[in-house]
């Protein structure tokens, strides 16, 4: 994947697959702690332990048309290799969490992508998913969307 917004449409995907009807998706840059932060969070099913402890190898998928998962590994490496990280919460029942670290001024950090694609390509999809997303620099809000609005919000 060429950009993390194409990371965000995967992760946005496998959260539909697993029921969510409620995503946030929040990037958050800090010039002052050269940091770049990237979160997800779903109500859908959730993982249990096992399901969990697996998520990050490439090897592994729930999905039937290939037998391999791609998505969290993958971006997991970009982060690693970007000077961050990535952390996964998930609990039967109660939806997942997905927070990938980079460091913002790392030369092989991947752009941030087409973000408004990104969304769009999401919600032609599902129409009724509540989707908040939020992009923050420095603390401001650059640019933000709320699908929970009777009329749905978008600032830029």
């Amino acid at each position: 994947m060429e950009d993390l917004s194409l990371h965000i449409l995967d992760i946005l995907e496998n959260s539909v697959t697993a029921d969510a009807t409620e995503i946030s998706v929040v990037i958050s840059e800090d010039s002052t702690a050269d940091r770049l932060t990237l979160e997800i969070v779903d109500n859908g099913n959730g993982m249990d332990e096992a399901m969990k402890s697996k998520a990050l190898d490439p090897f592994f998928t729930t999905r039937t048309t290939r037998r391999i998962g791609l998505g969290l590994p993958l971006l997991a490496q970009a982060a690693r290799e970007s000077g961050g990280g990535l952390e996964l919460d998930s609990e039967r029942g109660r939806g997942t969490r997905v927070l990938a670290s980079f460091r913002l001024s790392h030369p092989d950090r991947k752009p941030l992508g087409d973000l408004t694609a990104t969304l769009g390509a999401i919600l032609a999809g599902r129409p009724e998913l509540e989707l908040r997303f939020e992009h923050r620099r420095d603390g401001e809000t650059l640019s933000s969307l709320d699908t929970r609005q009777p009329t749905p919000t978008v600032r830029e």
